[in-house]
């Protein structure tokens, strides 16, 4: 008999540490060598959207804050990071819970939802929608065209951001790895 799924928002400050270290074998494993140490940095300091069974973690996502230029309006964003889902649980609906929940907090906190993806047709069904402008990345005070991410970056758009036009440019900040 399956035990009892439960779904929450943890602020990364206040997860537990054995629930963080499962979070993160959760997303080497999920991604295998396309999740780097600093794609795991990118995913701490805001909150996590964790669904574990029993003491299992089966899937994950984080959100972090991030101030995105768009069409030169300066918006908070919540960004979202590391998603993932245990590869033996897939296709069992666990992605959408994590992602449903952690829109829903985007939507509480911040002005406009982010992402950067290979696999669109997951988030569509889910209200996020392809961004169709250019991106670019600010770092050491010039800023730099990244046509490469221009086609895996995707918004939720809603109150603040809601007439947001997506074929406007998108810039953020510079980090260490991607910068999407």
């Amino acid at each position: 008999m399956a035990e009892h799924l439960a779904l929450t928002v943890v602020p990364d400050a206040a997860i537990d540490p054995t629930l963080r270290e499962a979070a993160r074998a959760l997303c080497l494993e999920a991604f295998g060598g396309e999740f780097s140490a600093d794609d795991w940095d990118h995913s701490c300091g805001g909150v996590r959207v964790v669904l574990t069974e029993g003491s299992e973690l089966v899937a994950h996502v984080a959100v972090v804050d991030r101030r995105l230029d768009v069409g030169g309006r300066v918006l908070d964003a919540g960004y979202v990071e590391a998603v993932a889902v245990a590869p033996d649980r897939r296709r069992q609906g666990m992605g959408r819970q994590v992602m449903e929940l952690a829109a829903s907090h985007v939507r509480a906190v911040s002005e406009l939802g982010v992402l950067s993806t290979s696999r669109q047709s997951f988030y569509e069904p889910l209200g996020w929608e392809r961004w169709l402008g250019p991106s670019f990345v600010r770092g050491s005070g010039r800023l730099v065209r990244t046509a490469d991410e221009d086609a895996g970056l995707m918004a939720l758009r809603f109150g603040p951001s809601a007439g947001l036009d997506l074929s406007f440019s998108i810039t953020c900040e510079s980090r260490i790895g991607d910068d999407w």
